[in-house]
C-alpha cells in the first residue's frame, strides 16, 4: 500500500503502525497529491491511503484523477474531518473506504483490508456523521426526482445509499430487509445503467436527491 499524508510525523507513526500488521506492507509514501499517479506506476500498490487534505491538489481530487487511469487501485480516504460534504466528495471521487485521524489504528488496518477485496468500509465516526445528516434531511421537504425510471422505494433506497449507508441500514431505515435493499440496488444500477456506489452517488447529487 500507498500511504499520501503531507505530515511527515503521521506518515512515519503510521508506516510504523502498518508495517506490525501481517498481510500489509507499506511499499512508499507521498506528501502531495500530484506525486500520487508516478509512485503507483512505478510501485504498482493495491490500496492508496489518502489524506483528504493535500497541499496543491486535494486528495478528492487527486484520487478521481488517479482512479480515471488506475482502476485496479483502491483508495481509502483519511481525513481529521468527517462532515458529510467531504465523507461523500471522496466517495464520489472514487474512494471505497474513509477513516477518520482520530480513529484507532485498528480502524484503518479493518479500512485497507475491506477496499483490498472492493469492499466499501467507512469508519463508525464517519458514519455517524452520516446517519445523523440524513436524519436531518429526511425531516425536511425533498422534492421528486425528475427520473421516471425509479419508483419511490428506489429512489429511497438510492438517497440512503448515496448518503453512505449500509444495506443492513438501510433495511433499519426502511423496514425492509437488507436482501431487498440488495434487490433494490441491483435493480436501481440496471434502470440507470450505473456501476458502484461512487456512479450513484453522482447521480443523487445531480438530481438533488442529496444536498452536498
Amino acid at each position: 500500500m500507498l500511504l499520501v499524508d503531507d505530515h511527515v510525523m503521521i506518515r512515519e507513526a503510521l508506516r510504523t503502525l502498518l508495517e506490525r500488521t501481517p498481510d500489509i506492507e507499506v511499499v512508499g509514501e507521498a506528501s502531495d497529491g500530484g506525486e500520487v499517479e508516478e509512485l503507483v506506476l512505478a510501485l504498482s500498490p493495491d490500496v492508496v491511503v489518502m489524506d483528504v487534505s493535500l497541499p496543491t491538489i486535494s486528495g478528492i481530487e487527486a484520487t478521481r484523477e488517479l482512479l480515471a487511469h488506475h482502476t485496479k487501485v483502491q483508495v481509502v480516504g483519511l481525513s481529521a474531518f468527517v462532515y458529510k460534504r467531504f465523507v461523500l466528495e471522496m466517495m464520489s471521487a472514487g474512494a471505497l473506504g474513509y477513516v477518520a485521524k482520530s480513529a484507532a489504528c485498528d480502524e484503518l488496518v479493518r479500512a485497507i483490508k475491506n477496499v483490498a477485496q472492493g469492499k466499501t468500509y467507512i469508519c463508525p465516526e464517519a458514519a455517524a456523521t452520516l446517519v445523523d445528516a440524513t436524519r436531518r434531511d429526511e425531516r425536511a421537504p425533498r422534492g421528486p426526482s425528475k427520473d421516471s425510471r425509479l419508483g419511490r422505494r428506489e429512489r429511497e433506497v438510492l438517497c440512503l445509499l448515496a448518503e453512505g449507508k449500509t444495506a443492513p441500514q438501510i433495511a433499519q431505515v426502511l423496514f425492509i430487509a437488507p436482501t431487498t435493499v440488495n434487490v433494490h440496488r441491483r435493480n436501481i444500477m440496471r434502470k440507470l445503467n450505473l456501476h458502484g456506489v461512487a456512479e450513484l452517488t453522482k447521480y443523487a447529487i445531480r438530481e438533488g436527491l442529496i444536498s452536498t
